[in-house]
Parts: C-alpha cells; structure tokens; sequence
C-alpha cells in the first residue's frame, strides 16, 4: 500500500527545481509510505512522478517504486494490492515467447509486466484488487492515470495553470507551484447534503477524482485524449436482473455457495508478507469476516475493536464475546472525548478535503491501535450494501409501498402534524406515556424517529425518499451562499429497471456512498495510521454472487443480510450477534453539548460565518442554539459545517 503523485506539463519546464517539487509532493504523503520513497522524472521533462512505498508484498528493494518496465517503454507510481497477482504473472509467462527474468515478487512488476504484454485495459479487466495509478508511455509521450472497480484507492487530478496535477492526496497537489487552490462552493453544497464530496467533485475548482472502475490518457500535449469505463457496475446490475429472474438455487445451496465464495476471499486478501489482523465490531459484517478468516487459519487471527462508555454506541463488549468464541487474539480500547478531541484537531491532516461522517473518529483511532500490532487489517465494509444491511432498505421495504398507496395531501397534514411539535416535546409527551407499557416496548428518543418520518412523508417517489434517507440539509442551497439548486447524485445516475426499489437504493449507494463515504473514510484514517485496509466484500466474485441473488434472500420477515446472518450463524451462534444494528458511531450529539462545545462555538461563531462568507450564519446559529436547549437533535446538520470550518482554518 502506497501513495503517489506527479505532474505533467504542456511545455517544458524550466522555471523551477524539477525534484525539489517531487520530494516536497511526496514528503506531505509519507504517512501513506513509510518503508521506502523514489521520484522519477527527465531533465528539462514535462512528466514526474513520486512514491511513497509501504512494502506489504516482496519487502526488498525490488518493490522500488517508480518503477520502469523490463523494455523501458513504461514507468509507474501505484497503490495498491492485486491479489491475484502471481496468477497473472503464470499468464504472463505462457503468453511470451522469451523466458522472464522478474526482479523480485511484488504485484508493482507483474502490473507492468501485463501491460507490456496486454495492454492497459486488458490489464485492468484482469486484475483482482484495489489500486490507483499514473502510467507514463516513453514511446508516445502520454500519461495515463486509473483507478479499481469499486474506488476503493483515491486518485485525484486536475490541470492547474497548464499544468496537470494527479496523486492520492490533495496535499501533494498543494505542493507544486501551478496549484491555484480556488474553493469550489458547489462542492461545499454536496458535502452539506451528503456529508463528503462525491466524484468527480472536490473541494478546489478544477480538480476531480477519477471515477472508480475507469481510466483517463492524456495526450503528449498533456490534453485530455480519451476518458473510458473499463468495468461498470451497471452491467452488473444488467446482468444481475437477468440471473434473479433464472435464479433456480435453493435459499440453503446459496448460503452454502456464499460461505465458499466469500471465504475464498478472505483467504486471498490474508496474503501478505507482513502480519495481518482484522477489525472487529462484533456486527454481522466484521464477525463473519473474522469468522471465515480463522476457520482458514491454524494460529489465532489478531482482532480489534474500540469501545464508549455511552451504552448505545457501544459494541466492544459483544465484540469481545465474539473474539472469544473463535479463539483470536483481541485486543480493546475504550474511547473518552478526550481521545476524540486530540483527533478532531488532526482530520483535516488526514482527509485534506472536507469529510463529515463522524466515524471518521473511531474508524482513526481503531486504524491507530491495529498499527501497533499488524500491517494489514480486513474489515466488514461493503457488507450493507451488497446484502443489504442498513436500516433505511429494511423501513423502506416495511413501509413505502404502505405509504405510496396514502392520498399525498393526507401525508403533508401528517408531516405538518409532526413538525408542529419539536423532537423533544414529542419526547416528553411519549415519556409520560412510557409507563403503560412493557419495558420491552418502551421506545428511546421517539421524537427524532418522528421527525425523519415527517420528511419522509414528503416523498413523492421512490427517488424522493432515498434523497431524504441520505441529505443532512435537505436543501443546502438555502445554507450555502453563493450557490443553486444542486443535481443530485439520484438525478446523475441511470441504471436499468430494477426489480423493487430497495436494488434500485443499494446500487446508487454502490456507486456514491460506498466509494465516496466509506471507503474514503477507512483508506484516509487508515493510511494516515501507516495501515493497509482490506475489504473482502468487495472482492468481484463476492459481489457478484450477492447481486445475482433474489430479493428475498437478503431481506426476509423485516430483516436485513438474511443469508449472509446464515453464513455467520454456522461459525457463531446467533445469540452473540443477533441484536438491533448500531453502526460505528460515536456520541456526537452529546459531545457537542459537552466536551466539544466551546470548540464548536468558536468554529461557528456568527460574526466568523459573516465575515469568512460561505454560510447563511442566521440559519446556522438556529440549529446551534436549538442543539444546546436540547429542543433538537441537530448533530447530523451541524457536523458538516463543523468539518468545513476546520478544514478552511487549516487552510489560512
């Protein structure tokens, strides 16, 4: 796993110090390698690359990056880990007539070796893994840049005063003398809406993130020549449809096929030649990771979790039931707002665009505590929305059809009803009925529940009601100043007729909040700790299996990753991981009250809103004043902001 970046110019370039811009470049990422480092660049060239190495596969020198192919014709700067590696390498030498003299044993060479012998996007097709890379052609004097299936490596670039700048990290971007560094304010809209930025956006005018699955060549000239998708997740969706309406399988065959399938992945990326462990929630996703990871194993795999003394937020203690009952080798932290503190003050080093999902904390800290013990770590990620897991598809699938058959204008009454009250009235009222019912019916924070489904009420189709699931600000053109009304990521997608709405949900977030949400946040926090994170959900054939599944089979009674709960349930018993989804948050709300309150203060004080000109101050106070009474639960609204005027005072 590694870290990289370049530039490529329109003409020579003479004006200033060739390496001394691609150390500096490199120097800002070495959190993202820090075995070993190398430039690469021609006297008076127009190309340069920089690498920052951390060595997971082959640890010799060998694995040197940049790296130039055995005829001289490329050289490459990538990230990553193909995990099928010496699979292609056996390829590669049936292919050519010549025997091949390889260096060493890292993926970095057998991927130029495939491309001398096949070409890019015959490569691209072939290869197992995550990464991104920068590939420049010495025969036609062109760069190209790619980027894996699912966006699970970040690759930025952007041309900046006729000069194209590329990496994995806007701040080596900021390193080199044509970056303009212009705030994007429709970019400070999306991340209002959705909580980060969604590609190809970024928060800079003229600076873009490859799409996941596709690459991009630029021309000797450094003009943009051709941009193509080599994989779209769309055609797995098409061809999905196609296999559910044919799917003969058995509900019990296909948990038996999905524990093969899913195990052969986790055995795959336990490859390594530096120790590997796992995170460890003791949700459904993380446990049947570890689960199937051990049963592949003969020594106790090494597992982690973090804990809050806060009893809803707390998953540590059914993680460490879990952990014991396979035999790893646990370890645990609790977590005080003091740890969460010192991490706040660090997220703009670590995400260097604005990002605001709040488990950007624990998923740091966990990232922290893992390095100490192994290199590499697996995680559950990808499991909600390949077998549909998050709560949103469950209430969805209970109550849209129900809610679409209601008359429109008796759904706005409802909704006005609602919001007549505030989340905390509601509260009180429902608290002075709680008495009249069992404990086991007893509901907490009722209020805020109501509240969400008052906007959902709103909904006049099914795209309506996903959009209101996912936005923070339901319209962030009334917050941010200086924008309109914005597309949005439903509005910017096409994908076939799905078979019920909840595929329809689970593919756009494939697309839009896995890559750019969550895998941005666990590769951000996790290289930034100097660890290598792996995600076996979203190894192709897993993923591929489970969208050629019938609906049925990842949604049955009310209740979300039927068969994947089945898979667990042969390794686990159910009474360990059978409970109520909680996610991988932290209290948030309170700390914004408590802890946190002077700090946020400060950060959206009115006058400082006023004066900096990004924000509707009023609005912004509105909420503030209406979380610190208590009389509304606005964390989700405020953190947004929080993480932008953090991130622009890191910027002065």
């Amino acid at each position: 796993m590694c870290g990289f970046a370049g530039y490529f110019s329109k003409s020579e370039l003479n004006s200033y110090n060739s390496e001394e811009i691609l150390l500096k470049m490199g120097l800002v990422i070495k959190h993202r390698g820090s075995d070993d480092s190398g430039i690469w660049y021609k006297k008076n060239s127009k190309i340069g690359f920089t690498h920052r190495r951390l060595a997971v596969q082959d640890l010799s020198s060998a694995g040197h990056q940049p790296m130039i192919s055995c005829s001289g014709r490329y050289v490459i700067a990538y990230n990553g880990e193909i995990y099928n590696h010496k699979l292609l390498r056996e390829r590669v030498e049936k292919y050519t007539d010549t025997k091949i003299h390889w260096k060493g044993g890292s993926d970095t060479e057998t991927l130029l070796a495939c491309i001398e012998n096949f070409g890019v996007e015959d490569t691209l097709k072939s290869i197992v893994g995550m990464f991104a890379f920068s590939l420049w052609d010495c025969e036609d004097a062109s760069l190209i840049l790619a980027r894996d299936r699912f966006g699970e490596k970040p690759l930025y670039y952007g041309m900046q005063n006729n000069t194209l700048l590329f990496g994995s990290d806007l701040k080596s971007l900021k390193q080199h003398p044509s970056f303009q560094g212009e705030i994007n304010r429709n970019s400070i809209a999306l991340l209002m809406r959705y909580g980060y930025i969604p590609a190809p956006s970024s928060i800079y005018v003229g600076i873009k993130k490859l799409l996941p699955g596709s690459f991009i060549k630029f021309d000797s000239g450094a003009s943009l020549e051709s941009f193509k998708q080599y994989w779209s997740f769309s055609n797995i969706v098409n061809d999905s449809n196609s296999n559910i309406r044919g799917h003969s399988q058995s509900y019990e065959k296909s948990v038996e096929k999905l524990e093969i399938v899913l195990g052969d992945a986790v055995e795959r990326q336990m490859i390594a030649d530096v120790p590997v462990g796992a995170f460890l929630s003791g949700g459904i996703d993380s446990s049947t990771i570890v689960a199937l990871a051990q049963s592949r194993r003969v020594d106790p795999i090494k597992t982690f979790t973090i804990g809050f003394d806060k009893e809803s937020y707390n998953e540590a203690r059914h993680a460490k039931k879990v952990a014991r009952h396979i035999g790893a080798e646990h370890t645990e932290m609790y977590v005080t707002p003091e740890d969460a503190i010192d991490v706040i003050q660090q997220i703009p080093n670590i995400y260097t665009e604005p990002f605001a999902d709040p488990s950007q904390i624990p998923t740091f800290i966990v990232s922290q505590m893992t390095k100490k013990h192994v290199t590499v770590g697996l995680s559950g990620d990808a499991g909600d929305e390949i077998f549909s897991g998050y709560n949103r598809y469950v209430l969805t699938e209970k109550y849209w059809n129900k809610m679409e058959k209601t008359p429109y204008f008796l759904r706005l009454i409802m909704s006005k009803g609602i919001e007549n009250f505030s989340p905390n009235q509601i509260n009180k009222m429902i608290l002075a009925t709680q008495g009249l019912f069992s404990v086991k019916h007893q509901q907490v924070n009722i209020g805020e529940k109501l509240h969400k489904v008052s906007i959902a009420l709103k909904a006049k189709t099914s795209d309506d009601l996903y959009l209101s699931m996912i936005s923070r600000w339901q319209n962030p053109e009334d917050l941010v100043l200086g924008v309109g009304q914005q597309d949005t990521v439903v509005e910017n997608l096409t994908y076939p007729e799905e078979d019920n709405i909840i595929h329809k949900m689970m593919a756009t977030d494939m697309v839009t909040y896995l890559p750019d949400d969550i895998l941005c946040k666990v590769d951000r926090a996790s290289m930034f700790a100097g660890l290598e994170s792996r995600a076996p959900f979203l190894d192709d054939k897993v993923v591929e299996f489970a969208w050629s599944l019938p609906f049925e089979y990842k949604i049955k009674n009310g209740v979300g990753k039927s068969i994947l709960r089945d898979v667990l349930y042969k390794h686990i018993p159910k009474s360990l991981v059978d409970r109520p989804k909680m996610g991988f948050g932290v209290p948030i709300s309170d700390w914004l009250r408590g802890p946190l309150k002077g700090w946020a203060s400060d950060l959206l004080d009115e006058n400082r809103l006023n004066k900096e000109g990004f924000f509707n101050a009023k609005l912004i106070q509105e909420k503030w004043l209406e979380h610190q009474h208590g009389i509304h639960n606005w964390q989700y609204q405020l953190w947004p902001v929080l993480m932008f005027q953090l991130w622009l005072e890191n910027e002065k």
